[in-house]
């Protein structure tokens, strides 16, 4: 049963959300013609930025805990992942959005704070090649939105952010090796700055935030376009 580690992981972070999805306040379905191009366009990128990094040794998998099934040279499940935690962590942003109180209302100066931090980043950790990109990215990703996008749905995603932080640790920690004594995804400390909370990368906090960022960032533009 070892080899199903990751993909029980995928699939129990989606159970809820997916029976939840059909919930008549949320109707999450009828979403799912903004929620899929927005996932499949981010996992793109990712997928891509994914294989580069595991061909390079920056991380890789732990065989023991995977099918054994590999899709563009990447394990079936990592490939889910992309799908499964967008799906979930959108969810959580439209459930906790019913109310119309949460969001954050400092959301330009957020996004403006977190873009020095990760020029700082970038500039501080150049030589290390997890933390170089992954706050080269999300950098890119905040000048975008504050200059280009301006979207209003930032203070509501950076509110759910901080709720989803909390099932993203529980995820995070169990594939990184926090409960289950190995990790299924291992990372080279030669390529990040070796803090970790638990056993997760400090950096994995703005790769999440990166990833579902992007996806909810998609989403709502599809769907304004399309209401």
């Amino acid at each position: 049963m070892e080899q199903y580690t990751y993909l029980l992981i995928n699939l129990c972070s989606l159970l809820v959300p997916f029976i939840l999805s059909f919930e008549s306040r949320i109707a999450y379905y009828k979403k799912w013609k903004y929620l899929f191009p927005a996932m499949t366009a981010t996992a793109v990128f990712f997928i891509i930025w994914d294989s580069i990094f595991t061909a390079n040794g920056v991380w890789g998998f732990n065989p023991k805990f995977v099918t054994g099934i590999s899709v563009f040279s990447l394990p079936l499940e990592e490939i889910l992942f992309f799908f499964c935690i967008p799906y979930s962590s959108i969810f959580a942003y439209e459930a906790l959005g019913l109310s119309s109180k949460f969001k954050v209302q400092s959301s330009k100066f957020i996004s403006v704070l977190l873009l020095v931090v990760c020029t700082i980043g970038v500039i501080l950790f150049h030589d290390k090649a997890y933390t170089f990109y992954t706050c080269l990215f999300l950098g890119i990703f905040l000048l975008l939105q504050l200059v280009w996008f301006k979207g209003e749905y930032m203070g509501r995603f950076y509110a759910a952010y901080l709720v989803i932080l909390i099932p993203f640790t529980i995820v995070n920690g169990l594939l990184t090796g926090s409960w289950i004594g190995e990790p299924v995804v291992w990372y080279n400390n030669e390529e990040n700055i070796a803090i970790r909370f638990l056993t997760i990368p400090v950096e994995d906090v703005f790769y999440g935030m990166l990833m579902l960022g992007m996806s909810v960032s998609i989403y709502e533009t599809i769907k304004e376009k399309e209401t």
